[in-house]
This record gives structure tokens, C-alpha cells and sequence, in this order.
């Protein structure tokens, strides 16, 4: 669809380019998964207005390290990172809140600020509007055009005449398949220019058991976050789950390196999805996959970049080497 301006005041503007795809996507992805042997729910549903609370109630979290060490990590290198980045645009892939991007507005001089654009990318337009209308309180002299879009769909919306810092952070790249990865990835090569710098959020192998601890809170919140996309799929799809009837199940899975999460059947039961029109069977112990979280070596990590037509030219990262912070830029073409 072409860009509506759905939101314009005083050096900020919205557009628009989910309102033609958001249902039709949702209903093809949500049939794909809940008919497919192993059934699955992509985890990016999880972000509705509850889920986005309740994954903020996560961040908090003792045990759930990787927020907290990424804001470490970003408050330590934020002057580095931003002392070379004079004008362009500031792309923020999922933008969701507007603490990290604060850091690096503040570690920015002063002189740079009128000749930055702040680009917020996100499904959600309330989220969006609300962040960056906080942004231009705080920051007089900052431009905002917000981008309502899925990322993983429409990268080739996001303006590219500007010389542009992009940030996905968060280790949000963990919760794609690696062939995923490796197609986002490229995806994202492809659309940037040789002054682009792309700086993206790993999170580090570690223990197991500080891995399934981050993801099995003592109070309940992350299982409540994982039964909430059973809650959009009723409203979104006229479903019939009752979260009632599963369980929170996160386990590392040393062999893919990753974190895995499901919702697994207490009993044997039938699940009506009306707009799609199907009924979903499961039984007892059966599990919906809902989300992958995975965990990166430096090596890897450098192989990934490579495969994808990138190269890392700065690492940052905290003392313990639990996560990282990867600028990554284009290989030189032959």
C-alpha cells in the first residue's frame, strides 16, 4: 500500500503501512502455525498493548538480565556511537519505549541535534505516537518520522536518502529462525548505502541455567506474557482459547543454541478459531510453540554478518560478555 499520514504536528509526521496488511497477515500466519504438525504462533503477536506492558513488567525482572546489561552496555558506548553520527536519520526498528533511544540523543553534541531525525519503525501507533511525542518534549530541536510497519515486511519503506544510523536492539534478532536471520539480514544489506551503520543487540551464550531462569520468572509474569497472545488470538480471530487450559513451558535447547518457549495442553481439548474457520486439536501435554530466543557466540555472530553481505566494525560489550552490542556496516562490494 503507499504511505498515509496518519499523524502530523509540529516536526512530526506518522505514516502508515499496515492498515491493508495487519489482518490479512495475522489470519495467514495464525492458520499456517495452529495446522502445521508442530504448531506454532509467531511470537511477534505477542506485542499487543497488554503484552507490551506486561514485557516491560519483564524487563524489571532480577532474572531477567538482558535489558538491564544492553542499557549498561549502550550508556557505556553511546558516546562513541554517536560522536561520528553529525546528521541522518536514527532508525529504531521495533521502537517500543524511548529509553535507549535517549541515551544516545543525550551522548549526541548538542551542535548535532537540529540535524537529526529520529525514525521509530513499530506495529503500533499508539506506542509509537506516545514515545516520540515524549521525545520532542524533551529534545526541542528533534525531528520524528514514525514508520507504522513491520519491520520484517516493509525495511524498503523506511526513507534511505539520508545517511542513517539502524538500530535493532534488544536481541530481538534471536527470536527469528536462523533462516530468517540470514533473510532479514540481507534484506536489510540490500537497502543500505556505505555510510549506513546497522547496530544490533546480541545476546551471549552463558550458563543454561541463567538462560531458563530469565525466561522461568519466580512470580509468574513471563508465563502470563506467553499466554497473552492466546487472549489476541480470541480477539483478533474470534478464538475460544481459555489460557487456563495451558501451561508456561521454557527450556535452553543446547543443540540450536537457543531459548525455547511453548504453551503446553494440560489436557486433551478443541479450540474453535472462527475467522478462520477451523477447529485446533490438541492433546494432552501437545505444545504451541511460541517463541525462540537465541543465544550467539562471537563467532558466530561474525559469520552471520558475513553470510549476509556484512561486516562488524565495532563490538561492545559488558564486563561478563553476556550480551553485545554489534555495529555492523557493508562489505565492500567486488
Amino acid at each position: 500500500m503507499d504511505s498515509q499520514i496518519i499523524f502530523k504536528q509540529s516536526r512530526m509526521e506518522v505514516h502508515n503501512h499496515m492498515s491493508d496488511t495487519y489482518r490479512e497477515e495475522i489470519a495467514k500466519d495464525v492458520f499456517r502455525g495452529l495446522t502445521a504438525p508442530r504448531k506454532f504462533i509467531p511470537s511477534k503477536y505477542f506485542y499487543d498493548a497488554r503484552g507490551s506492558e506486561l514485557f516491560d513488567q519483564i524487563c524489571s525482572l532480577p532474572e531477567y538480565y538482558p535489558t538491564r546489561t544492553e542499557m549498561a552496555i549502550l550508556r557505556h558506548a553511546a558516546p562513541a556511537i554517536m560522536g561520528s553520527f553529525e546528521q541522518g536519520d536514527i532508525v529504531e526498528l521495533g521502537s517500543g519505549a524511548n529509553l535507549k533511544i535517549r541515551m544516545l540523543l543525550d551522548a549526541a553534541p548538542t551542535e548535532h541535534l537540529s540535524q537529526l531525525r529520529y525514525v521509530p519503525v513499530d506495529v503500533s501507533t499508539s506506542a509509537l505516537v506516545d514515545a516520540s511525542e515524549e521525545l520532542l518534549t524533551l529534545y526541542p530541536d528533534l525531528e520524528v518520522l514514525g514508520i507504522v510497519a513491520d519491520f520484517t515486511l516493509h525495511l524498503d519503506k523506511i526513507p534511505s536518502d539520508r545517511p542513517r544510523l539502524l538500530l535493532f536492539l534488544g536481541s530481538t534478532i534471536g527470536n527469528f529462525s536462523d533462516a530468517q536471520r540470514h533473510h532479514f539480514l540481507r534484506s536489510a544489506a540490500f537497502t543500505m548505502n556505505p555510510r549506513d551503520r546497522f547496530l544490533i543487540g546480541f545476546d551471549m551464550l552463558k550458563p543454561a541455567e541463567t538462560l531458563e531462569a530469565a525466561y522461568n520468572d519466580s512470580v509468574g509474569i513471563t508465563s502470563r506474557f506467553n499466554k497473552n497472545v492466546l487472549h489476541v488470538l480470541n480477539r483478533e480471530l474470534k478464538a475460544n482459547f481459555d489460557p487456563s487450559d495451558f501451561e508456561h513451558l521454557a527450556f535452553f535447547n543446547q543443540e540450536k543454541q537457543r531459548v525455547e518457549m511453548h504453551l503446553q495442553a494440560r489436557h486433551s481439548l478443541e479450540v474453535m478459531v472462527d475467522d478462520l474457520g477451523v477447529t485446533v486439536e490438541l492433546e494432552k501435554n501437545e505444545t504451541i510453540h511460541t517463541e525462540i530466543c537465541g543465544k550467539f557466540s562471537k563467532s558466530g555472530v561474525e559469520k552471520l554478518a558475513d553470510e549476509s553481505g556484512l561486516k562488524i566494525s565495532r563490538w561492545f560489550f559488558d564486563t561478563d560478555e553476556w550480551f553485545s552490542l554489534a555495529e555492523l556496516t557493508l562489505k565492500e562490494r567486488r
